[in-house]
């Protein structure tokens, strides 16, 4: 019998895999596909502005995360 546990790690890769396939579908593919029916989906498709912000928060705050811990060292090791 096959037994099936969950873990965090799975739990963590799935999330992040339907993120990355939501704003996909939210910043590519909601342009060229009609309206599917699907409320979250449709309300996507149709903003035009912060369908772009969840996106782009992510390598936006990386990039602060390191640009400050990289800044930190420097203080700490001068």
């Amino acid at each position: 019998m096959l037994s099936l546990s969950l873990n965090m790690g799975h739990l963590i890769v799935g999330l992040t895999a339907l993120f990355f396939v939501l704003a996909g579908y939210a910043v590519l593919a909601s342009a060229i596909v009609p309206p599917t029916g699907i409320f979250l989906l449709d309300v996507l498709a149709q903003d035009t502005h912060y369908k772009y912000f969840a996106l782009f928060l992510i390598p936006t705050s990386a990039y602060f995360v390191i640009a400050n811990w990289v800044g930190w060292q420097y203080y700490q090791n001068s």
